[in-house]
């Protein structure tokens, strides 16, 4: 099977590295000519994954065409870029390529997720998400994950478990793309106000009542939306919140640590050297929710964290300061 990876930072080389132990036919492509031949000549990405090794059936190539080629008709392209690359990418895609994308996220200038930009410019394309929770190098090191590739082209996400499934990566599949989207994108803000709280030294209960209250948020959002509320409580709602939330692997998580610690945002993003999704994530999904009608007060308080309106000790006090309500909540979608 023939697989083309389309970015080599941390995510794109791991799930390339996944597929070359079991494919004879994978293609990464890197953005930087030199990144190329780095990569090339130590046998690693040393930026990125400095610990692994790349097997020797994963070619590694700065040719934008040659890597779209590999794939072919009935190859398999995967999209590990940010999310802000994700419509350039699309836009760049033969008409008749099987996709599917790693980034998590709500695109910054439209609030769109991953699915309604393929929709938008690709109508008829097989297209869909691969998601879950995962840390870049654990996948790459072989070590037990599990994801799910999202579509309502069965043939399409047929075709990702047929990428990657194997004995330590698992693929579920799903028809659920936007409930998938909407946890990958929403884990990540909410794992920043994790941090924050674990940064400040609140606690173990303070924790969970923030994964719990988040997981709600999570589900409020996605129902609106039109996801199913049981996708909600599988790998991409659930499992990727508790992940990135409480991982020590986690970038969201760690910016809320800096933040807690009194860094300035700034500081904190140039010193992780890797993008953190959850930053430019929370005010579009402050907006798209504020759009439905759908409360999110530990989004909003991240956002204004990071806005610099209030200090994460006030923002974590005004979200203890807000009146008493029932727990369970209507969350059916609107009609």
């Amino acid at each position: 099977m023939r697989i083309s990876v389309l970015g080599a930072g941390a995510w794109g080389t791991a799930l390339a590295v996944a597929a070359a132990a079991r494919h004879d036919e994978v293609m990464l492509w890197a953005r930087d000519p030199a990144q190329a031949v780095a990569l090339r000549a130590t046998g690693c990405n040393q930026r990125y994954l400095p610990e692994v090794l790349l097997p020797a059936a994963l070619s590694v190539v700065d040719d934008y065409a040659l890597a779209l080629a590999h794939a072919g008709d009935d190859g398999l392209l995967v999209i590990a870029t940010p999310m802000a690359g994700l419509r350039e990418q699309l836009l760049r895609l033969p008409a008749a390529a099987s996709v599917v994308w790693l980034c998590k996220g709500f695109e910054s200038t439209t609030g769109a997720l991953g699915h309604e930009i393929a929709r938008e410019l690709r109508p008829q394309a097989h297209a869909g998400v691969l998601s879950g929770p995962s840390f870049a190098l654990e996948v790459a090191r072989g070590q037990p994950t599990a994801l799910v590739a999202a579509s309502a082209d069965e043939a399409l996400t047929t075709l990702a478990v047929q990428a990657f499934h194997s004995e330590s990566l698992r693929v579920y599949t799903s028809t659920d793309a936007i409930g998938v989207e909407v946890g990958g994108a929403v884990k990540n803000v909410l794992a920043i106000a994790t941090g924050i709280a674990d940064g400040l030294g609140l606690g173990l209960n303070a924790r969970a009542a923030l994964v719990t209250r988040g997981l709600a948020e999570m589900t409020r959002l996605g129902l609106a939306l039109g996801a199913k509320a049981e996708t909600f409580m599988g790998l991409s709602g659930l499992g990727d919140l508790v992940l990135t939330a409480t991982g020590d692997l986690s970038r969201n998580r760690k910016v809320g640590l800096l933040l807690a610690a009194g860094e300035p945002l700034p500081q904190i993003l140039a010193r992780l050297g890797h993008v953190a999704e959850g930053v430019p994530t929370a005010p579009t999904v402050q907006a798209r929710a504020r759009s439905l009608g759908v409360e999110m007060p530990i989004t909003d308080a991240v956002v204004a964290v990071l806005d610099g309106r209030l200090a994460p000790a006030q923002a974590l006090r005004q979200l203890m300061g807000r009146e008493a309500r029932p727990e369970t909540e209507d969350q059916s979608p609107p009609a």
